[in-house]
């Protein structure tokens, strides 16, 4: 199937939705953005990688009032690949309840579902120094 430019509008708004769900707690509605078994890979924070939607969910619960108060997507890169999946690469801004604001660069796999476009698998790269660190 060709990917239109309606298929980037909805997985451009699909992106963008995850700062909204978050933002609100409405984080039993995560399966309006992943897939059921999505991987949701933050080792870069640490963390060993969350599988599937609840426990997206639960670790959001976890960290509590340390999850950002904002989070903010820019620059959204769309690729096609084989087989109704697209790379999706953005920017994302979180900024925290202190006023302080960290970057991140994720790396998304996107799949056509039944239900829409979701995201399979997410890497989540934390960006800590100026210029990826090539100074």
């Amino acid at each position: 199937m060709a990917f239109t430019a309606d298929d980037r509008t909805e997985i451009t708004e699909l992106i963008s939705m995850h700062g909204h769900l978050c933002d609100s707690g409405d984080l039993d509605r995560l399966e309006e953005l992943f897939t059921p078994d999505v991987v949701y890979d933050v080792t870069d924070f640490g963390q060993e990688p969350l599988l599937g939607v609840a426990a997206c969910a639960a670790a959001a619960r976890a960290v509590g009032e340390l999850n950002p108060v904002g989070h903010h997507v820019t620059n959204i890169v769309l690729t096609e690949a084989a087989g109704d999946r697209v790379h999706a690469r953005s920017k994302g801004l979180g900024v925290n309840a202190d006023g302080t604001v960290g970057s991140v660069t994720y790396e998304d796999t996107v799949v056509r579902t039944p239900h829409g476009w979701r995201i399979s698998h997410r890497t989540v790269r934390a960006h800590r120094t100026p210029l990826g660190g090539r100074l």
